[in-house]
Formats: structure tokens, sequence, C-alpha cells
């Protein structure tokens, strides 16, 4: 019920609105999000570098209505590849199709790509295609094999959700075509046509997936704060012989550093997961319902905060 609640808020346009306003929550936010603007993310990554942590930077928003919109994205994502490639940080970026126009036209979306994807190509860098809900995932797998992947092989991968009835083809056909894959539970309120509801069911799916790109895929991402999970890749990735430069841990900023810094001391490649920008209301929410954990802890600062203010 709570996850439910959060990923409803996550929907609220209006409530944002006054949200965004209000210096407390900004504060609060700032636990999951590096700032708003580049200038403000890249001291995130710099932190995250200086511990042997590698990033991905996403801008957030998506869903965009106006051309503009998109293109004033397209000129942010040029920026930070620049940005990236001038700091010579370790970094990359992630994107979502909405954000570049898709709800407007596929093809305002493919030009906005190309544009980021050739900047990439140019930096040495990579560009991960974030996955939206399950009414994007087709289409967002069609133009990226149809039209993205053909020309930027090295430059562009996709991220794929086990908790889609539908993932571990879409893992199969990923690693045919040889595509880089982060895999990830999802974080989206789903029909049960199309996902599974238990949580049992979703974490066999993942575990099914991860063996599968762990031995036969393009340097997957396994993006997960599952302890039980990240045991059993460690315990897999053993038994077979797969060596820790095959494959990555990938977690979000602000979750887990300890879990992020104890993977690296092992010998593990991490990569973090940094967002930024104006629009951080609906991904907090979301952070929200994915782990209860979260709640906890923005309920305790908080409290802390509203008696530090009173003895002030």
């Amino acid at each position: 019920m709570l996850r439910a609640a959060f990923l409803w808020l996550s929907e609220q346009p209006r409530i944002f609105r006054f949200v965004r306003k209000n210096q407390l929550a900004r504060k609060l936010a700032s636990r999951f999000v590096a700032g708003e603007t580049i200038d403000e993310a890249m001291p995130a990554v710099r932190e995250l570098n200086a511990g042997n942590l590698s990033a991905s930077l996403d801008l957030l928003g998506e869903s965009v209505q106006h051309a503009e919109e998109a293109h004033r994205a397209c000129r942010t994502y040029l920026d930070l590849l620049d940005r990236i490639h001038h700091d010579k940080a370790n970094a990359n970026v992630s994107v979502k199709l909405t954000a570049m126009g898709l709800d407007i036209s596929e093809e305002l979306c493919i030009a906005i790509m190309h544009k980021i994807l050739a900047r990439a190509r140019d930096c040495s860098s990579f560009v991960r295609i974030d996955m939206e809900s399950s009414e994007y995932t087709e289409r967002t797998l069609d133009l990226f094999e149809r039209r993205l992947y053909p020309a930027y092989p090295q430059n562009v991968g996709i991220v794929l959700q086990s908790y889609l009835f539908r993932t571990f083809a879409d893992v199969e056909r990923a690693i045919l075509i040889k595509a880089r894959v982060r895999l990830c539970k999802g974080a989206y309120k789903e029909p049960e046509t199309v996902a599974f509801p238990d949580k049992k069911d979703v974490d066999s799916t993942y575990i099914r997936c991860m063996h599968e790109l762990m031995l036969h895929g393009n340097y997957p991402g396994i993006a997960t704060h599952d302890e039980a999970i990240i045991k059993e890749a460690k315990r897999f990735a053993r038994e077979n012989n797969i060596s820790a430069d095959r494959f990555e841990f990938q977690m979000l900023y602000g979750v887990r550093r300890d879990l992020q810094d104890m993977l690296v001391r092992e010998g593990y490649r991490m990569r973090v997961y940094v967002p930024f920008g104006t629009q951080w209301y609906p991904y907090l929410m979301r952070r929200l319902a994915e782990r209860p954990a979260n709640v906890a802890f923005l309920t305790g600062s908080m409290f802390k905060e509203m008696v530090g203010r009173r003895r002030r």
C-alpha cells in the first residue's frame, strides 16, 4: 500500500509544484539527487571517482510535451558529455527517450539521440537508454535496435527490468546482438497483465537474467541494492570463472554507500547512478516507493530538522 501511494504521488504535478518551493523538501531530496545543474552535479562525480567509483549522470525529466523542452534537454546532455570529457571524469550518461521528445515525434527523438550519440562517440563515452514504464518498452527496444545501436554499437546500451514477463526474451535478444544491458528490477506501477506482482517472482527472474548476462552478455550492469542478489552474483562469478572486469555492479546515488565501498574494496567494479535536474520530485517518490528504509531515513531527517528549527 505504501509503495502504491508513493507511485501515485510521483505522478501528481500539482504536488511537485508545491514541494519544489519547500526548502526542507529540497534538502531531503539532496540525499538522492546531486543538485539541479551540471555545476552542482559534477562535485558528486568527483567525490565518487576519488573513492574508485564510476558514475552515470542522468538529467531528470521525462514525457516532455514541447519540442523546445526536448532540444533544451539535448543541449544539456551535449554540455554534460563535454564537461565529463574536459574533467576526465570516470562517468557516462543515462537518457530517457520521452525526455528527448518521443511522445511528440519519433523522428524528433531519433534526431536528438543521434546528436547525443555522435557527441558521446567523439568523447569516447557511453549513453545508457533508460527504460520507462511498460507502455514504452517495445518502442524503446525497437528504436534502439533499428535506429540507434547499428550506428553507435560501442556508445549506446539499454536497460531491462526483471518485473516484466517479457524480460528474459529481451535479454536473449540483447545477447544475440551483443548489446550492453543494465539489469534492474523496475520502479513503475505496472498492471498485472505485463508484470509480476510478487517480489519473489521479480527476484527469481532477475537472478535468471543476471546469470545469462554474466555468462554470455556484453559487460552487463547488475543494478541492485539487494544483498542476497549481490551475494549470488559473486558466487556465480566465482563458480563460473567470470572475472570481475566482465561486469559491474550499479547502485543509486545516496543509497547504501557503505555497500558500494565494500564491493570496490573486494575488487569489483561499481557505477553509481547520479540524477540531477529540476524535475527531482517524481524520481524521489519512486525511490521512496522502492525502499521503505528510505522513508524511515527521510522521516528521521525531517524530525531532526524540525527539532533543530525549534531550538534555533
